[in-house]
Order: structure tokens, then C-alpha cells, then sequence
């Protein structure tokens, strides 16, 4: 048989050097799994906004980054809430006012609210109004919060949709801007009277938190029984995840994905990069 000699040697390098290619890939890959898991777990998560308890702070559609450190580490805090971390580790009390993401006492689902009583509080509605410790929170009426609907925003109750001077349609609801103790300050809105504006006095006892939305009539929080879904109770402070921190991004809902046109049309510029 006619013909030149196999360089095996060259087969043999090519084939190797192929291997080792591969190798440094899968070795790359592993290493950036393992920052990108790492970055999850101990430095920023991303979180989106589910619903409009929130408002008018947090919009249904923002997505944001929450902060992983402030109240140390818990299996809570961890990716796929895995047990590597028993109790919690560099534990940190939140402080009144501060926006927290956390696990829901009894199904386990990602609730974003803010903080309103520490432990040793005593927490109670009347007329509409916190009263914390004995004293009425601070509340300044505001301009109303008009807010365009879209297929992330729907008016919580009729009366409050209306049409603007454009003939967008809107919800127009009334805004307060309510005072802690401590001087820090945040908006909140009111439907008007409901049943919830007046509770019982409850004492927060430790290692749990009194939560609300800042959307007063539109919210289930730690006004109600903890339930799948529904109310959050008292929050144990095991079951924090973050403190939100800055949106990143914002959508009205309305993109579609074989439009892409859309998805920039969708997106609400003017939100993004807010700090919480």
C-alpha cells in the first residue's frame, strides 16, 4: 500500500491539547459558578416585586438588589435556602424603617416589607395610624400618588381610577409621609377607612419583627395571622434574607417577547439606580 506515514505524535499532540482546552474550560466555568454563588450567598441577590404592598416605594415590576450582609447569614440567606450555616451567622438587628426581604413563616415564599417594631415594642392601629409605644407615628399629608395602569398596576379599588388631562388611564390614591422616632421618614398610602385601621395592641417579643407594606389597605403583613399566601404574623428575625438596597431594572408589564421593540417601551428608565 502505497502512501505516507502517519504522524501519530501530531494526532496524539492535536488530541491532547484538545483535552486540555476542554479542561480549562470546565475548570473556568466551575470557578465562575462558584464566585457567581458565593456573590448570592454573602454580597447581593436580586429580587423582584410581586405585588403592590409596597407602594408607593416599590412598584409591582421593579427588581431589585438586596443586600445580604446587614443581618449576618442564616440557611434562609443561602441560594436554594441550603442548610450550610446552622442558626445564623454575624446576626444583626434590623432597624425601624428599614425594607426587608424575608422568608414567609409558614410557606417559605420570598415577602418584601418594612420594618415597623423590634422586639420589646408595643404595636397598634387606631384611626389609620401607628401608634408605636404608646405615641401616634407622625403623618403629613402629601400630593396624591398617581401611578399609570398597566398589566403590572391595577387600581386596589375602583373610586381610585380616574383618566389624566392625556386620557391615560390612572390610580390616584392618598399619600402621607409618616415619621418614625428616630427622624427617618417614608411615604405611605391610604385607601381610606377599612377594617384594619384599628387593631389591638400587640408587644413584640424577641427575635421577632412587626412588619407592614406600605400600602396600609393593600397589604398582609404583620397585622395578620400568619397563612399560606396571606398574613406574615410576627417575623422571626432567623428568617430574614436581605435589606433591599437599589432597583436595577423596572417593567410596566406590557413587553412581549417576540416583540422586542417592546421590551424597551415596557421598561420604566426612570426608576432604575433609585436607593432604597
Amino acid at each position: 500500500m502505497d502512501g505516507k506515514p502517519v504522524d501519530t505524535n501530531s494526532f496524539a499532540g492535536a488530541h491532547g491539547r484538545s483535552g486540555e482546552s476542554w479542561g480549562s474550560f470546565a475548570g473556568f466555568v466551575l470557578k465562575l459558578v462558584l464566585v457567581v454563588l458565593l456573590f448570592r450567598s454573602f454580597v447581593f441577590a436580586p429580587f423582584s416585586i410581586p405585588s403592590e404592598s409596597m407602594l408607593p416605594r416599590l412598584w409591582n415590576g421593579d427588581v431589585l438588589l438586596a443586600a445580604k450582609w446587614p443581618y449576618g447569614f442564616s440557611s434562609y440567606s443561602m441560594p436554594f435556602e441550603l442548610p450550610l450555616i446552622p442558626g445564623r451567622l454575624l446576626p444583626a438587628q434590623p432597624e425601624r424603617g428599614d425594607i426587608v426581604i424575608f422568608k414567609h413563616p409558614v410557606d417559605g415564599t420570598d415577602y418584601i416589607k418594612r420594618v415597623i417594631g423590634l422586639p420589646g415594642d408595643r404595636v397598634a392601629m387606631a384611626d389609620g395610624q401607628v401608634v408605636l409605644n404608646g405615641t401616634p407615628l407622625a403623618q403629613q399629608r402629601l400630593d396624591d400618588f398617581v401611578i399609570p395602569t398597566s398589566p403590572n398596576t391595577r387600581c386596589a379599588v375602583p373610586e381610585a381610577r380616574e383618566r389624566d388631562r392625556t386620557g391615560q388611564e390612572v390610580c390616584r390614591y392618598a399619600r402621607y409621609r409618616e415619621t418614625l422616632p428616630s427622624g427617618k421618614g417614608y411615604e405611605i398610602l391610604d385607601l381610606g377607612t377599612r377594617p384594619v385601621d384599628r387593631t389591638r395592641t400587640i408587644t413584640v417579643p424577641d427575635g421577632r419583627l412587626f412588619v407592614m407594606g406600605d400600602n396600609r389597605d393593600n397589604s398582609q403583613d404583620s397585622r395578620f395571622q400568619a397563612m399560606p399566601g396571606a398574613g406574615v404574623g410576627l417575623v422571626p428575625q432567623q428568617m430574614l434574607v436581605a435589606r433591599a438596597s437599589v432597583i436595577m431594572w423596572s417593567t410596566d408589564g406590557s413587553a412581549e417577547w417576540l416583540k422586542p421593540w417592546t421590551w424597551f417601551s415596557a421598561t420604566r428608565w426612570q426608576r432604575i439606580g433609585d436607593l432604597l
